[in-house]
C-alpha cells in the first residue's frame, strides 16, 4: 500500500531535523536523494541511485524509511555497514527525530543463523560422526570456547542478542563450538531452549518492528528461495547494491565432496536398521573415484562416470531419509531429537546437492576445483544467472531501491539493472518527480538517478595511466612495472594503497619496495590481521600498504595517509573462472557481446571501486595510478574510464611525479 500524499512534506521535516541535530547542513546531493527515494516509495516504482562517497546515503534512505507506512527491509553487503547502520547512523537519527510524532521507530537486526550463539550446542553438546554428544572442548581453544559459553549464558540472562560482532575475541573456528547452521539446528519446536534462542528471539523483535536490517544474503534466501527468514515487508532498500549479484550467486552456490556423503552415511548409522547408510557410504567412494578422474574446471557436460556417481548418491541418500524412523520411534536414545534431527540433516544436505547436480541444467554451472594439502577437490554448482529469479521472484513483488557509489558502470545504469532483472526498456523516461504508471508485465517500472559527489574529483584527484608501459603478462609483475611501482612510491614519500591483482603480485611489489626503499614502512596483505594493518597504514604517512583489489574494497582512510592509489592492471575475471566464463559464453550464445556484458562490466565495478579508496573527504588529494596501458590504448578502455570517478587524466609519469612530490611536501591539513 502506497503512502498517503500528507507523507511527502514529513520527509523533509524528519530530514530537517536529523541534519540538525546532528550538527551538519543538508547537501545538494542528499536531499535530491531523499526526494527521489520517498517518491519511489510512495508512486511504486524501483530505483537505482548512484550517492558518492560524503552524499549522506545512509541518513537520505533511512528518513524515507522511518516515514514510510509500512516495513522495510534494509539490506546491506558487509557486516561493517550493517554495523555502523545498527550501531551509529540509526541510534543518531531515532534520537534526533524523537518529537516528530507518528514515527514507528522501531528497528530490529536480522543475520544468519550461524552468526548467533546457539544455546543447545552449547548446554547439550551436538553429536559426532559416532552419534555421540560432543561437549568439552580439548586443546588449546578450551578456554576461548569456555568464555565463550560463559559469554552466551550471560546473553541468555540479560536477554542479549547472542550475537556474534558481541561476542569476545575469538577465531573462526573456535566460534563454530558455540554456533550451529541451518542444517544442525532443531528448530525452535523440538529445542528445549527454543524459548531463549537468540535467533527466534531476533525474528519476534523483527515482526515488531518498523525497519529491519540484513544482509543480502538473507534477502536473497527469504526473497528468492522461498525460505521464510524476513518478516512480510513493503519495501527493500539495497545498499552497496554493486554487491547484490555476487552475493544472491553465492547464497545460491552449493557445494558437494565425498567427505560429505560419508560424514552423512556415519551420522546416519545410530538412526537407520537396514543397508541404507551403507549403501550411502559405497556412493562416497564411487564419487570419489569419478572425480579423480575427471578434469578440474567447468563441465559443459557432466562426464558419464560423475553424472552415474551423482545419480548414485542422490538415490543413496533418498533411500536413506526414507529408512529414517518416523513419528514416536524418532524420539528415543540418548540423544533424543538433537542427533537424529542432525543426521537426518547432513542426508537431506546430500539429496539435494547431488540431485541438483545430477540434473546437468542449462540453467547451473558446475565445475570441480582442485584440491590442496589443506582442502581436497570439491564439486561446486552456481547459477548461471540470478537477474531471472530477482526479477521474478524479488522486483516483481516488492518496491526496491538500489543504492551504491558505484551503479553506473560505462557512463549509465543499464548494465547493473540488466544484471539484477530490470530491463531498459521498462526505465521510465519520466525519472523522479513524475507521477507513477502501470507495471510493464509483472515488474514496477524503473529510474535511475546520480546525485552526484560533493568532491571536486577534477581538482582533488589525477587519474595516470602508464601508458609507456608494456602489456600485464601471465607470469606476474616485470621490471618495468616494479620500476614504475618504486618511483611513484619514492614521489609519495610512502602514503600508498597498493591495490594487486593477485596476492603474488602485491608481496612482489612490497618485497621490491622494501629493498629499494628500506626508509619507508612496506606492509603487505597476510602479515597482520586487517585492522591491524589499517591502523599502522593510517598511524605513519611514510608507509605503503599492498594487497588484493577484492580485500581493500570497503577500506576507508581519509586524510593525507593515503595520496597514491596503485592498481596493477585492470582486473578482468581470469580466463578459467568456471562461473564468469560460462556467463560470458550463454551472453555471446544469446547474441550479445559476452566480453563486454560481464567481463568488462566486472572490471568496471572493481575499477571504480578501487580508485573510490582515494577521496574520501572535500580535502583528499592524490593519484590513481593504473599500470595497464589497455586502459588508455584499448577499445573498451572509455567503457572503463566512464565508470571512475571524473578525475583529471595523464599519462605522462613525469607529470605525476612532481604533482605526489608536491603534495608529499605539503603539510597535512
Amino acid at each position: 500500500m502506497p503512502q498517503t500524499p500528507a507523507a511527502a512534506p514529513a520527509v523533509r521535516e524528519v530530514l530537517t531535523r536529523a541534519v540538525t541535530a546532528l550538527g551538519g547542513t543538508e547537501r545538494e546531493g542528499q536531499v535530491a536523494m531523499v526526494e527521489a527515494v520517498s517518491e519511489a516509495l510512495s508512486s511504486e516504482r524501483h530505483l537505482l541511485v548512484q550517492a558518492g562517497t560524503g552524499t549522506g546515503k545512509s541518513l537520505a534512505y533511512l528518513v524515507p524509511a522511518l516515514v514510510h507506512d509500512q516495513r522495510v527491509v534494509v539490506a546491506t553487503a558487509t557486516l561493517a555497514l550493517q554495523h555502523q547502520l545498527v550501531e551509529r547512523d540509526l541510534p543518531r537519527l531515532i534520537e534526533a527525530v524523537k518529537e516528530v510524532s507518528g514515527l514507528d521507530t522501531s528497528y530490529a537486526v536480522l543475520k544468519g543463523r550461524s552468526n548467533y550463539a546457539c544455546l543447545h550446542r552449547i548446554r547439550e553438546g551436538v553429536p559426532d560422526d559416532q552419534g555421540v554428544l560432543v561437549d568439552v572442548p580439548q586443546g588449546s581453544m578450551a578456554g576461548k570456547v569456555l568464555e565463550l559459553r560463559a559469554w552466551a549464558e550471560k546473553q541468555a540472562e540479560s536477554k542479549g542478542s547472542g550475537e556474534r560482532d558481541n561476542a569476545p575475541r575469538h577465531t573462526d573456528r573456535e566460534w563454530r563450538q558455540v554456533s550451529v547452521g541451518h542444517r544442525d539446528c532443531l528448530g525452535a519446536a523440538k529445542c528445549p531452549f527454543g524459548q531463549e534462542c537468540f535467533v527466534e528471539l531476533a525474528r519476534e523483535k523483527a515482526q515488531r518492528s518498523h525497519l529491519v536490517i540484513t544482509n543480502h544474503s538473507l534477502l536473497a534466501i527469504d526473497a528468492i528461495e522461498g525460505i521464510p527468514m524476513i518478516p512480510d515487508y513493503d519495501v527493500a532498500v539495497i545498499d552497496e547494491a554493486h554487491e547484490l549479484v555476487a552475493r544472491v550467486t553465492q547464497a545460491a552456490t552449493d557445494e558437494l565432496a565425498p567427505s560429505d556423503v560419508e560424514r552423512a552415511a556415519r551420522r546416519s548409522q545410530r538412526h537407520v536398521d537396514g543397508s541404507e547408510a551403507d549403501d550411502l557410504a559405497d556412493a562416497a567412494d564411487a564419487l570419489r573415484d569419478a572425480m579423480a578422474e575427471a578434469d578440474p574446471g567447468r563441465f559443459d557436460r557432466l562426464p558419464q562416470q560423475l553424472a552415474d556417481a551423482l545419480v548414485l548418491v542422490r538415490d543413496a541418500a533418498r533411500a536413506c531419509l526414507s529408512a529414517y524412523p518416523k513419528g514416536d520411534a524418532a524420539r528415543g536414545g540418548d540423544e533424543g531429537d538433537a542427533g537424529l534431527t542432525q543426521a537426518k540433516g547432513s542426508v537431506q544436505d546430500v539429496f539435494v546437492n547431488a540431485g541438483r547436480m545430477a540434473a546437468d541444467s542449462d540453467a547451473d554451472v558446475l565445475w570441480l576445483s582442485e584440491g590442496s594439502d589443506r582442502m581436497p577437490p570439491r564439486l561446486h554448482v552456481a547459477p548461471l544467472q540470478v537477474w531471472g529469479p530477482m526479477r521474478d521472484k524479488l522486483l516483481s513483488d516488492k518496491t526496491v531501491v538500489m543504492t551504491s557509489a558505484t551503479l553506473m558502470l560505462g557512463g549509465d545504469f543499464d548494465n547493473v539493472a540488466t544484471s539484477v532483472g530490470l530491463k531498459p526498456t521498462e526505465r521510465d523516461p519520466a525519472g523522479p518527480g513524475a507521477s507513477g504508471r502501470e507495471r510493464t508485465e509483472t515488474v514496477l517500472p524503473w529510474t535511475g538517478l546520480d546525485v552526484g559527489s560533493p568532491f571536486d574529483y577534477g581538482k582533488q584527484g589525477i587519474l595516470y595511466i602508464a601508458r609507456h608501459l608494456p602489456p600485464p603478462g601471465r607470469d606476474g609483475l616485470g621490471k618495468a612495472q616494479l620500476d614504475e611501482i618504486v618511483e611513484l612510491v619514492d614521489a609519495a614519500e610512502g602514503r600508498t594503497l597498493g591495490l594487486f591483482s593477485s596476492r603474488r603480485a602485491a608481496e612482489a611489489a612490497a618485497e621490491e619496495v622494501r629493498t629499494r626503499l628500506p626508509h619507508l614502512t612496506t606492509l603487505a596483505q597476510g602479515e597482520a590481521q586487517l585492522p591491524e594493518l589499517a591502523a599502522q597504514f593510517v598511524g605513519d604517512p611514510h608507509t605503503c600498504l599492498f594487497g588484493t583489489l577484492s580485500l581493500w574494497q570497503g577500506l576507508d582512510v581519509p586524510g593525507d595517509t593515503c595520496q597514491l592509489v596503485l592498481i596493477d592492471r585492470i582486473p578482468f575475471p581470469r580466463p578459467d573462472d568456471p562461473l564468469m566464463s560460462a556467463r560470458q559464453k550463454a551472453a555471446d550464445q544469446a547474441g550479445g557481446n559476452g566480453f563486454m556484458q560481464v567481463a568488462a562490466t566486472h572490471a568496471a565495478l572493481l575499477l571504480a571501486q578501487g580508485a573510490g579508496r582515494l577521496i574520501r573527504t572535500t580535502s583528499d588529494r592524490g593519484v590513481v595510478a593504473v599500470l595497464d596501458p589497455r586502459l588508455a590504448t584499448a577499445r573498451y578502455g572509455s567503457f572503463l574510464k566512464a565508470s571512475l570517478p571524473p578525475m583529471w587524466t595523464t599519462t605522462d609519469p613525469q607529470v605525476v611525479r612532481k604533482a605526489l612530490a608536491r603534495l608529499a611536501s605539503t603539510p597535512a591539513g
